[in-house]
């Protein structure tokens, strides 16, 4: 009798998984800090607008929860290509999240951020129903992202709307 093979993480996918992830904060950082915030301040925002220290405490926490889910759904599934619609998704939001970045901030063109950012919505709604085919706590760790994502979806249309000439 042949003994069960024992499951060994994958760690080269997963090493990849949390580059990218790193390359998305990264990302977003560099495009955050070069803002031009002269702009930014002067753009009529929602009441509930947080203060911005409050964008910095809130985006490390989500990526971690971000990252941890689908390292959980890699795990699961034993190597990249069992998980390949997950984190295909998984790596296609991180993509939609910086682009967000780089229409509001950089391009300081909100109502393509909001394209973008509705994309996003999308984007994790869908993965975190592919997260749950592989492990429901990696979906379930997805909703601060998720309810994160639909206040900015929230404050962007606001800004947007407040913001334009017509």
């Amino acid at each position: 009798m042949i003994a069960a093979e024992r499951k060994r993480f994958p760690w080269g996918a997963g090493i990849l998984l949390l580059l990218a992830t790193v390359a998305a904060v990264a990302a977003g950082a560099v495009i955050s800090f070069s803002r031009n915030d002269a702009w930014y301040a002067t753009l009529d925002k929602p009441a509930l607008t947080p203060p911005d220290f409050v964008f910095s405490l809130v985006w490390p926490v989500l990526f971690v929860l971000m990252a941890a889910g689908a390292l959980m759904v890699l795990e699961r599934a034993g190597n990249f290509e069992r998980a390949l619609s997950p984190l295909g998704i998984y790596y296609t939001m991180l993509a939609a999240n910086a682009f967000w970045s780089l229409a509001f901030l950089g391009m300081q063109d909100v109502a393509l951020a909001l394209g973008a950012i509705a994309a996003l919505l999308l984007l994790i709604i869908a993965m975190m129903q592919d997260f749950a085919r592989y492990s429901r706590t990696a979906a379930l760790i997805q909703i601060p992202y998720l309810i994160w994502v639909s206040f900015a979806t929230y404050l962007n249309l606001s800004i947007l709307a407040l913001n334009s000439d017509g």
